[in-house]
């Protein structure tokens, strides 16, 4: 009677776990074709202690959208808890401090973002931009220049690389830079057009 019960509860565990994940794998698909209001809606249904760390962050994602910042940094901070290894949630925490301007916090949270991930440019980018709103300019450049390394074809941060070399009073280094900006948003132009 018991290996009955037990073999149950497995049972009845197994299809909870199938069921959180398929709730999971809908709401990330809904969320992808910016249907937030159903991606709520099955984010809700999935227990708290079963949400993933990707689910915790669409939370986030979806309270940040609806200019909720104290839920969304909580459920950010929910996301890291489950899992101290994504990179996203840390990266998008830095995002929602860097636009309250709490700058120190942007930077402590992107810095954790990059030992986890060193290959989205777009960490680098928006640690550099803190950085230059702190006046902090040589790390800024430091970032921006390994964002580049990664991916040179961003205007953004082409262009910020030359405010940043310009501010550090060379302007030969800037005016590449601004070059590569003007290139690239030229381009940008033409393939719209």
């Amino acid at each position: 009677m018991k290996r009955i019960v037990v073999l149950l509860l497995l049972i009845f565990f197994a299809n909870s776990c199938l069921a959180d994940e398929m709730l999971s794998k809908q709401a990330t698909a809904f969320y992808s074709d910016n249907n937030f209001h159903k991606t709520l809606e099955l984010l809700l249904q999935i227990d708290e202690n079963e949400r993933t760390a990707q689910d915790w962050l669409l939370l986030g994602n979806l309270m940040d959208e609806k200019g909720e910042v104290a839920n969304a940094i909580f459920m950010y901070q929910k996301a890291i808890n489950t899992d101290p290894k994504y990179y996203k949630a840390y990266f998008n925490l830095g995002n929602l401090y860097l636009a309250d301007e709490r700058y120190n916090m942007a930077i402590d949270n992107y810095k954790k973002a990059v030992k986890i991930n060193q290959t989205n440019p777009y960490v680098y980018y928006n640690l550099a931009c803190a950085y230059i709103k702190l006046g902090k300019l040589r790390d800024a450049k430091n970032a921006l220049i390994k964002a580049v390394a990664i991916k040179n074809d961003i205007p953004e941060i082409q262009y910020n690389l030359a405010y940043v070399y310009k501010e550090l009073k060379r302007p030969k280094v800037a005016q590449v830079y601004l070059y590569n900006y003007n290139k690239l948003t030229e381009n940008e132009y033409l393939i719209s057009n």
